[in-house]
């Protein structure tokens, strides 16, 4: 039955046009999925990361930090639609501060410190089938942002949805686009190296990436970190941050016991029984903030070495053909984490950051943050924490949709005083106003003005 399952889902992706890399890769992950491997890494089997480098503590010579920012490429995860947070496109096309989005910000980052250090800087983006067109157009507005030579993005590849039942790919008439989804981003390799980029890049005369998701602000060009990766003269090497209390979801670095090797363990792959281990900060210390370095010629090699396939491990992502009806046909997603790659590269390294490279938005909670005084926007594109950021916890019933949240939020109330702000029920902030200390907003049963 299985072979069946893959002949058929091979020959629709060759149908669609997806290179013979991309459907290896497919067929190595189809596979392991077959067999029936799950990826969990027990923690038995590791030793937390207790003593990584310390950004604050590096020390880089002026000329080795510009000689490698000027052989680095920004590379930035585009593919989400946000459809969490209910968007229909590009989550990097939503408003985040004065009237800029996602990818304005990224922009002035980057010609900011094109102008600053006098580097070329290319800036890539890893759209997906969903999201290229109306990433492309807006950048449109961006005539000198492209290097010559070097295209503005490449494009994530696609692979069916499997059904649940029978791993055959799945049928969705309705709308056959449904059919399809990424392979997560651990297809940023075979897409770099099915697409011809990284030999473009390479040839270009360009050494490294930096690597971040599209949704995280603070993963801005910085010079000390490229000269510290390229001093080590490492293949690979995964940003972490010291977690808090509050920071219990997001995947960790681990030394394995076997061999030495750095992994990354993510939530999905830790047994029920660990669970207490993974989201105690005191026992992982720190958690990977999915900001990477890589050097594109050893990562090169290694493609090379394997055929395309560098043998990530395997994530289970079981959903419905169309996410937004839960009574649609189960299915199976078969991906991989790029941070995963970590354990392919001996002599990968970690360094630890501050909080102010990991300013993601996955939920509305952050969203409020970000548009709020709690931080600055500087005229390098970044954004500056001005005071102690407060715990935000926004009802998902009346703020989780990002049209909800902008019909409640209307004036972002001022949070440099607060400590938390807890809103269980419908509330609309419409006026200016300020949160001081702890506050929590119950749920009243009527709609209520924030003063």
């Amino acid at each position: 039955m299985s072979d069946h399952g893959l002949s058929l889902c091979t020959e629709k992706m060759r149908a669609a046009g997806v290179n013979q890399v991309a459907i290896d890769v497919f067929s190595h992950y189809y596979r392991l999925c077959e067999r029936g491997e799950t990826g969990i890494i027990p923690e038995s089997s590791i030793a937390p990361l207790l003593d990584p480098p310390q950004l604050a503590e590096v020390e880089v010579t002026d000329e080795d930090a510009l000689a490698a920012l000027g052989a680095t490429v920004m590379i930035k995860l585009n593919g989400g639609l946000g459809t969490s947070m209910g968007l229909e496109a590009a989550k990097t096309l939503l408003p985040v501060r004065d009237g800029k989005n996602f990818l304005d910000l990224i922009v002035d980052q980057v010609r900011f410190a094109r102008q600053a250090h006098g580097v070329a800087l290319p800036l890539l983006f890893m759209d997906s089938f969903r999201t290229q067109r109306d990433t492309l157009a807006h950048l449109a507005r961006y005539p000198d942002l492209a290097v010559d030579g070097l295209p503005l993005d490449f494009v994530q590849n696609a692979e069916p949805k499997l059904r649940l039942d029978d791993l055959t790919p799945v049928e969705h008439p309705a709308d056959p686009s449904l059919e399809w989804c990424p392979p997560g981003h651990g297809d940023l390799y075979t897409a770099l190296w099915g697409s011809g980029i990284l030999d473009a890049l390479i040839e270009a005369g360009f050494r490294y990436a930096a690597v971040a998701n599209g949704d995280n602000l603070g993963a801005a060009p910085n010079a000390v970190l490229a000269g510290w990766f390229a001093g080590t003269g490492a293949p690979y090497a995964a940003e972490v941050c010291p977690r808090t209390i509050n920071d219990r979801k997001g995947g960790h670095l681990a030394i394995r016991r076997s061999d030495g090797q750095l992994i990354l363990r993510d939530s999905a792959q830790t047994a029920p029984e660990d669970q207490v281990y993974f989201t105690d900060e005191h026992v992982h210390p720190y958690f990977h903030a999915n900001n990477l370095w890589l050097d594109l010629m050893q990562v090169r090699d290694a493609m090379r070495e394997r055929g395309g396939v560098l043998g990530l491990p395997l994530i289970r992502n079981e959903k419905t053909v169309d996410p937004a009806d839960p009574t649609s046909t189960p299915v199976l997603q078969l991906e991989s984490a790029m941070g995963a790659a970590i354990e392919v590269f001996a002599g990968a390294r970690a360094i630890a950051v501050g909080r102010d490279r990991f300013l993601p938005v996955k939920t509305t909670n952050e969203l409020l943050l970000l548009r709020s005084d709690v931080f600055s926007l500087g005229e390098d594109g970044r954004l500056v924490a001005a005071a102690a950021i407060p715990e935000i916890d926004l009802a998902g019933r009346y703020y989780k949709l990002v049209d909800d949240f902008e019909a409640r939020v209307k004036v972002v109330p001022s949070l440099r005083e607060a400590d938390s702000l807890v809103v269980r029920g419908d509330w609309v902030f419409d006026a200016p106003a300020a949160v001081v200390g702890s506050v929590t907003l119950p749920e009243v049963g009527e709609t209520r003005h924030y003063r």
